[in-house]
């Protein structure tokens, strides 16, 4: 399921970009039911051929399209817990989750399924990991009780912040500020009533 190899000019890396960015239109385009690597070969404007130079099969392509897509977001979660403050660092957590989200909604969901059935996690890393690993930096940082309660935290906030924003991602929703606000009340609602730290 890796690629058959890397792309070493930059021509190739075109080409290979050019086949991630086809299966990505293809999957908000007709779904899975009309994803295959004829079309994504089509689609990209090269031959299978050339295709099968850089992936062996259509699960590779998947791979590579959430490598791309999910690198950013785990660069971007992985900083939270450096944050200054607490509010800074969950709008920071906040802002990129949704970002992600609402860029590409229809995207989003369906690569959250495959990421779920591929075996990404030594490569790409359990975004879910990623998320509660820097909100359990972030409390502790900012003066969260150690130990279990604060893991515990950390995995239901990320879990309160994705189910938010992947249901708002299925509703089509578009108003990236009214949904960080909601988000960043229900995880603050959260930490005031469990008192895991003082707001």
């Amino acid at each position: 399921m890796e690629p058959r190899k890397r792309p070493a000019q930059a021509r190739s890396a075109e080409t290979v970009a050019a086949i991630v960015e086809a299966a990505a239109r293809i999957l908000e385009d007709k779904g899975f039911r009309g994803y295959n690597t004829n079309d994504v070969a089509a689609r990209a404007g090269v031959s299978i051929g050339s295709l099968y130079q850089y992936f062996p099969n259509k699960d590779a392509i998947t791979k590579a399209l959430l490598r791309r897509e999910t690198e950013p977001l785990s660069a971007a979660l992985e900083q939270v817990g450096d944050a200054p403050s607490l509010a800074e660092g969950l709008r920071h957590f906040i802002h990129a989750a949704v970002a992600h989200q609402l860029r590409r909604p229809v995207l989003a969901r369906l690569l959250d399924f495959e990421e779920a059935r591929l075996p990404l996690q030594a490569e790409v890393g359990a975004l879910g990991d990623v998320g509660a690993k820097a909100l359990a930096r972030l409390l502790a940082r900012h003066g969260a009780r150690r130990g279990a309660t604060a893991r515990t935290a950390s995995r239901d906030l990320f879990a309160i912040a994705r189910g938010m924003i992947d249901a708002a991602g299925e509703r089509g929703e578009t108003d990236a500020r009214g949904l960080e606000t909601r988000v960043a009340a229900a995880m603050s609602g959260y930490l005031e009533r469990m008192k895991i730290i003082d707001l």
